[in-house]
């Protein structure tokens, strides 16, 4: 008889369609496709494909992966270590879902709550690392913005560590691609957290709501956001061979559209010979919608946004990934511990386990999409 996880994720069916199904993602006939995404290849920083890439966007959950680089740059600084406490304040407990739900005054460490929030997208241990590593949200903003424009990411600004939206928030594909560059390059010892098939406290289990980890051929990371005014959006990451690309993709209909795209782009990154020499560094800024933010909020968070997304699911709620490069799991996922100091707490663990489903703002939640079901 088949576990829970194992029917869990038998429910991401494949429906590959074949090549005539990814010529549509790539050819321009998807709402998708005419929004930013890039192709670049981490060891050269040479773009491979780009579409909008100076397209001013609202970042979403992709903050986090600024978060998590400011954080890295501390801790190489000696300011902190993974093992420092980070404590839930109740700024941080505030936060809209997606979340963990602690409470104020729990603990765990920096490690921990890397963790957890790069799997689940929580919001608030967004926030309480930023606190931790800034001493308040506004100080650790201030480092967010100065390490973004150390690294030449000339058209993003942030608010907020967690990606929550607001005016002054906002990011480019080129941008985002610089920033996931670098930590590649910079953290290869840190790789492993934004690989992460899920974590555990020893009691329950959340896997990462990324689709291609375990199930694209070398997928290794690497973060997944969604708000209204966003779309769905996804930075994905492979390696093969000692070869490690990242795509960027904003702005698509549902979490199966991100990850087809994604995988798309990856495979024709791996596997054609793509023209053009200019790196992140050197393209040239191009194209519309750079001196205002785009706000899809109209198409995305809509009836007939919530209509396309029920066509990515069958009659018995499965999603259908259409890209012939997704395939399903051939085994259970890999748990990594995290959790509180002094163990789990049983409202906190009750909550976390919801993954996307309680309402508000984050990588899927407030919005009407129904979650895949078991299936045997």
């Amino acid at each position: 008889m088949p576990t829970k996880q194992n029917s869990l994720f038998a429910a991401l069916r494949l429906l590959p369609l074949g090549a005539a199904v990814t010529a549509v993602f790539l050819s321009g006939a998807s709402v998708a496709s005419a929004n930013p995404h890039m192709l670049v290849d981490v060891s050269t920083g040479r773009v491979l494909e780009h579409e909008e890439a100076f397209r001013k966007w609202y970042p979403a959950s992709l903050t986090k992966l600024m978060t998590v680089y400011t954080t890295f740059r501390a801790i190489q600084a000696g300011q902190i270590s993974l093992d420092t406490p980070v404590v839930m304040t109740k700024h941080a407990a505030a936060q809209p879902a997606a979340k963990m739900y602690f409470k104020p005054g729990q603990k765990m460490t920096l490690d921990s709550a890397l963790k957890m929030m790069l799997v689940k997208s929580a919001n608030d241990l967004a926030m309480a690392i930023a606190e931790t590593v800034g001493g308040s949200e506004q100080g650790f903003v201030a480092k967010m913005n100065a390490e973004a424009a150390r690294l030449g990411m000339t058209s993003s600004h942030f608010i907020n560590p967690n990606g929550l939206p607001g005016k002054g928030q906002y990011t480019t594909a080129r941008d985002l691609a610089i920033v996931t560059v670098a930590l590649r390059r910079e953290f290869p010892q840190y790789a492993g957290y934004f690989a992460l098939e899920g974590f555990t406290n020893g009691v329950k289990q959340v896997p990462n709501i990324n689709l291609l980890i375990g199930r694209y051929n070398g997928a290794d990371g690497m973060k997944t956001g969604f708000i209204c005014a966003s779309g769905f959006n996804q930075i994905a990451s492979a390696t093969r061979n000692g070869r490690t690309l990242i795509s960027v993709v904003l702005g698509t209909n549902s979490l199966a559209e991100r990850a087809d795209m994604s995988a798309d782009m990856l495979e024709k990154g791996f596997t054609t010979q793509l023209p053009g020499n200019d790196t992140l560094q050197t393209l040239k800024p191009y194209g519309p919608g750079q001196d205002q933010v785009a706000d899809v909020t109209n198409e995305i968070c809509s009836a007939k946004g919530a209509q396309m997304r029920s066509e990515t699911r069958d009659p018995t709620g499965r999603m259908k990934i259409l890209s012939p490069y997704i395939h399903e799991r051939t085994r259970e996922p890999i748990f990594t511990y995290a959790g509180l100091i002094g163990g789990p707490d049983a409202a906190a663990d009750k909550a976390s386990v919801q993954d996307g489903t309680q309402p508000g703002l984050g990588d899927v939640a407030g919005i009407p999409v129904p979650q895949p079901r078991p299936t045997n």
